[in-house]
């Protein structure tokens, strides 16, 4: 399970416009799906702004599992935070990010690196739960 923000992970951020792709996110998003993990969607969107983050995903074909929430979860807790075996998300401390500012205003995750860090610590190779 990989709960993951929109803005500045996904896309750049532009909130309330819609980012640019943050470059590979796309082709890893879709490998770490391959894997067999499911994808929260786990932003401070909401409303017609949520909406626009998951059209996001379903346009780019990347399934998820869950929006906001894992959705097994409630099955043993009450608690309201997103239950995941990873969290990727810019703000997040050592997340690679990418200062580029001809590409955008602020960073956002390098996902190249990201991928790097799953495939150094074998996690590509661990079999996942949902």
């Amino acid at each position: 399970m990989v709960a993951l923000d929109f803005d500045g992970t996904c896309v750049t951020h532009e909130f309330p416009k819609m980012g640019k792709d943050c470059p590979h996110a796309v082709e890893v998003l879709k490998k770490i799906v391959a894997h067999g993990a499911g994808l929260v969607l786990f932003t401070m969107r909401s409303g017609d702004y949520l909406d626009d983050a998951v059209r996001w995903f379903a346009e780019r074909e990347i399934p998820l599992y869950g929006i906001q929430m894992n959705p097994t979860q409630h099955i043993w807790t009450d608690s309201n935070k997103c239950y995941a075996h990873l969290y990727i998300d810019d703000a997040a401390l050592g997340c690679p990010l990418i200062y580029d500012s001809q590409f955008a205003k602020r960073p956002f995750v390098d996902w190249v690196a990201v991928d790097r860090l799953l495939m150094k610590h074998d996690w590509y190779m661990e079999p996942i739960e949902k």
